[in-house]
């Protein structure tokens, strides 16, 4: 199994032909390679992001972190998580996703989020294998993660 680490500043360029190859995995034209290894710069500078890779380029999980109310304490978005197509079903995503969960715990999240396409159902099926779930009692029905174009 490959190695996870955190990435840092020296990880631009693999990163950004990571997050190049997840953008044309869902088939877009945007973001351009510039405007990725643009963000990156600015994402790995930021204390509240970080990104976990799967070496050697082989996948990343990409970290938010924020204060919330509700726990009294930080918690954790996995924004993106991508593995290249000869890794898939080889277990890289389930280890990828506990790697992040460990990096939250580390930082003192008490709840961790992550959305996911419902037509990925491998993702989905992972996600829930691991304890996630759309349940949330009380008052019971499914969290739904909404958005608006700004």
């Amino acid at each position: 199994m490959a190695s996870i680490r955190l990435a840092g500043q020296d990880d631009v360029a693999t990163l950004a032909r990571l997050l190049a190859d997840f953008r044309d995995f869902w088939v877009r034209d945007e973001p351009t390679d510039e405007a990725i290894e643009r963000a990156l710069t600015t994402l790995l500078a930021d204390p509240h992001t970080e990104f976990l890779l799967a070496e050697p380029d082989l996948g990343f999980a990409a970290l938010r972190f924020r204060f919330v109310v509700w726990t009294d304490s930080p918690e954790c978005e996995l924004e993106d998580l991508f593995v290249r197509d000869s890794q898939r079903g080889s277990g890289m995503g389930r280890a990828l996703t506990e790697a992040a969960v460990e990096r939250a715990r580390e930082r003192g999240c008490r709840r961790m989020n992550i959305s996911a396409n419902d037509a990925n159902e491998p993702a989905i099926n992972l996600y829930r294998s691991l304890g996630f779930s759309a349940w949330h009692d009380p008052p019971g029905g499914h969290n739904l993660s909404l958005r608006r174009v700004l």
